[in-house]
């Protein structure tokens, strides 16, 4: 028993390193990045934002949007996981490794545009001696912006 499962395991591993480059390895990066939805927050923040907006009334729209934004958090984060478990395999027939969630990147409300963090590493500015950026991305609100006028 011992024997059969090291050889079934053996042969997994290898076909994990052995799968080709390109195809694999965006399907594992897809799959980092829809696994960790839950830090970002941004299906949630997002359908509530699009609920809110188009809906007849905000309550409703702030209840429907969360029950919605949460569904599709867990959506996103089980693809991530298959998709992370599963990248030396082929989603679709031919060699297709294409992604099975639309949009593939990672979604945000349209009221936020992310950016590169505050650090004078990314945004110096030695005329006035600060930077402008995004503080802390994950928290809605933290926008700071010295030069966009915004």
């Amino acid at each position: 028993m011992l024997k059969k499962f090291s050889t079934v395991f053996s042969l997994l591993a290898l076909g994990y390193f052995v799968a080709g480059c390109a195809g694999p390895e965006e399907k594992f990066g897809r799959g980092v990045t829809n696994l960790t939805e839950f830090a970002r927050l941004g299906e949630l923040r997002r359908a509530v934002e699009q609920s809110v907006v188009s809906g007849d009334s905000p309550e409703y729209g702030y209840s429907a949007g969360f029950a919605h934004g949460l569904n599709r958090s867990f959506e996103r984060t089980g693809v991530g996981l298959y998709e992370m478990l599963t990248f030396p395999l082929p989603n679709y027939s031919g060699g297709d490794y294409g992604p099975i969630m639309r949009p593939t990147n990672p979604i945000y409300p349209d009221t936020y545009k992310p950016g590169w963090i505050a650090d004078g590493t990314f945004m110096p500015d030695t005329a006035l001696g600060f930077a402008g950026g995004d503080i802390a991305p994950m928290v809605p609100g933290s926008r700071f912006r010295i030069f966009d006028g915004n």
